[in-house]
C-alpha cells in the first residue's frame, strides 16, 4: 500500500521547512568565527565587525512583522519560496563582496529574505499537520533544524574558513535550491487579503533600527554621545508611532488583540530572553577564543562543539520531555540553565582553560531544544489558524531583536575602555538576569485570558 498523498505532501513540506529555517538560522551563528577572518580581508573595526552580524539581524526583526501578515495574505507557500530565493541571492552577493560596505549592503538584503522565509516555515508547519498531536511532533522536528544550525554555526564557520570566510556565504546555495525543489512538491496554502500596514513597517524599521545603531556606536563614541541620544530619541518616537498606528489602523499588521492572551506576552519575552543568551555568547566567545587565547577560527569552533552534540542530541527529545512533564517544565529548566551557565562563566577568572569554557557553555546549548519547541508549540496551539502567520512574525521579531541587541550591547562593552574582560563579565551577568526573569513568567504560559 502506497504512502497517502497527504502524507507524502506533509513530509515535504515539513522537510522544505525544516532546511528552511536551518540555512537562514545557520547564517545568525556561522559568521561569528569568521569575524576576524573578514576583518583581515576588508579590513574595518569592532564596530564594523557588529554591523556584518546585525545587518542581518536587524533586517530580520524589522520585517518578520510584515513578513508574518504577508503570509496570512498571499499564501505561506508563495512567500516562502519568494523569500528564500531572496535570501539565496544575498548569499552569493555576501561571498562576493569586494569591501565591508558591500558585505553590509548584502547582509541587510539576506536579511529581508530570511524575515519573509522565517515565520513562513512555521505557517507551512501549521497548516500542514492540523492534529496537535502531530504538530507537536512535527515544530520539535522544525525547532530541531533551528537548533542545530545554531550549535553547528561555529564549528562549520571554522572548517569553511580553512578555505575561506566567503564559503560561508556560499554554502547556502545548494541547500537553498535542494529546499525550494522540495517546495515544489507541498500544497497551496490559503490566503487572508488585506491592505499593506506601510505606516507600521516604516515606524518598526525606525524604532529597532534607531535602538540597534544607538546601542551600537554607544560602543565607540559612549551612550551620552549626541548621535547615540538622537537615535535612541528617534526609536522612542518611533515605537509610540508603531502602537499608535497598529491600534487605530483598519489594517494592522500587528493587532494589539493578540496581547490579550497571556500566552502570547511571555512567548514573546522568552524569546527575545532566550536569544540574548543563545546568540549573545557564542558572539562573545568567539571573539574571546580568538583575540584573549590566540586560537584560530577553526580552534574557537571546535570549543563549541560539546554544546553542538549536546544540544543536537537533546533536540530530538524535546517533543518526548514536553509530553511527559508539560511544556513549562524544559521552557523553565532551559531558562535556568541559561542563567546558571552565564553566571558561571561571569564568576570564573580569566586564567581558566579553554576547554573549561567550552564545558561551561554547555548549559547554554542545552536550552535551545529545551525552551524553543515547546514555547512555539504553545503559542501555535492557542492562536487562531487565520493568524498564525502574525502571531509567529511577532514571535520570531522579539528573538531577532534580542540577539541583535545582545550583539549591540555586549559588542559596545567589551570595546569600552574598561576592557574586554570588563565588559564580557558585565555581558554576562546580564544574559543571567534576563534569562531568569524570563523564567520567573513562564508559569503563565498555556494560562487562559482569565487567568
Amino acid at each position: 500500500m502506497g504512502v497517502p498523498e497527504s502524507n507524502r505532501h506533509a513530509t515535504a513540506t515539513l522537510a522544505a521547512a525544516v532546511l528552511g529555517f536551518f540555512v537562514i538560522t545557520l547564517d545568525a551563528t556561522i559568521v561569528n568565527v569568521a569575524l576576524p577572518s573578514i576583518r583581515d580581508a576588508l579590513g574595518g573595526g569592532i564596530t564594523g565587525l557588529e554591523w556584518v552580524v546585525d545587518a542581518y539581524t536587524l533586517m530580520f526583526a524589522a520585517l518578520l512583522l510584515s513578513a508574518g501578515a504577508l503570509s496570512d495574505r498571499i499564501g505561506a507557500r508563495r512567500a516562502f519560496a519568494g523569500g528564500l530565493s531572496l535570501f539565496i541571492v544575498a548569499s552569493v552577493a555576501c561571498g562576493l563582496a569586494p569591501s565591508e560596505p558591500a558585505l553590509i549592503a548584502a547582509r541587510v538584503v539576506q536579511g529581508i529574505g530570511a524575515a519573509v522565509t522565517m515565520p513562513t516555515s512555521m505557517a507551512l508547519v501549521r497548516q500542514a499537520f492540523p492534529d496537535p498531536a502531530r504538530r507537536a511532533r512535527a515544530v520539535a522536528v522544525w525547532a530541531m533544524g533551528g537548533a542545530v544550525a545554531a550549535a553547528a554555526g561555529p564549528v562549520l564557520g571554522g572548517l569553511l574558513s580553512l578555505a575561506s570566510w566567503r564559503m560561508i556565504f556560499l554554502v547556502n546555495l545548494p541547500v537553498g535550491i535542494l529546499t525550494l525543489l522540495l517546495l515544489r512538491r507541498t500544497q497551496h496554502s490559503p490566503t487572508r487579503p488585506a491592505p499593506f500596514d506601510w505606516i507600521g513597517q516604516v515606524t518598526a524599521i525606525l524604532a529597532m533600527g534607531g535602538l540597534t545603531f544607538g546601542a551600537i556606536e554607544a560602543g565607540g563614541a559612549g551612550f551620552t554621545a549626541p548621535q547615540v541620544l538622537i537615535a535612541l530619541g528617534l526609536a522612542i518616537a518611533a515605537l509610540a508611532a508603531f502602537i499608535t498606528a497598529q491600534a487605530k489602523g483598519a489594517h494592522p499588521m500587528v493587532p494589539l488583540t493578540l496581547f490579550r492572551s497571556p500566552t502570547m506576552v511571555v512567548a514573546t519575552g522568552i524569546g527575545f530572553a532566550f536569544m540574548v543568551g543563545f546568540y549573545g555568547l557564542p558572539f562573545l566567545f568567539s571573539l574571546y577564543f580568538q583575540q584573549q587565547h590566540g586560537l584560530s577560527a577553526l580552534g574557537a569552533g571546535l570549543t563549541f562543539l560539546p554544546m553542538m552534540l549536546l544540544s543536537a542530541c537533546l533536540t530530538p527529545l524535546s517533543a518526548w520531555i514536553a509530553e511527559r512533564t508539560g511544556p513549562r517544565v524544559p521552557v523553565i529548566a532551559g531558562l535556568l540553565l541559561i542563567a546558571a551557565g552565564s553566571i558561571t562563566l561571569a564568576l570564573v577568572p580569566a586564567s581558566i582553560p579553554v576547554w573549561v569554557s567550552a564545558l561551561l557553555l554547555v548549559p547554554v546549548g542545552m536550552a535551545g531544544p529545551l525552551v524553543m519547541p515547546a514555547t512555539t508549540a504553545l503559542l501555535l496551539e492557542r492562536v487562531p489558524a487565520e493568524q498564525t502567520g502574525t502571531a509567529s512574525g511577532v514571535f520570531n521579531t522579539s528573538r531577532q531583536i534580542g540577539g541583535a541587541l545582545a550583539v549591540a550591547v555586549f559588542g559596545a562593552l567589551i570595546s569600552s575602555p574598561a576592557g574586554f574582560q570588563h565588559g564580557l563579565r558585565i555581558s554576562l551577568t546580564l544574559a543571567a538576569a534576563i534569562a531568569l526573569l524570563a523564567a520567573l513568567a513562564a508559569p503563565r504560559l498555556g494560562r487562559s485570558q482569565a487567568a
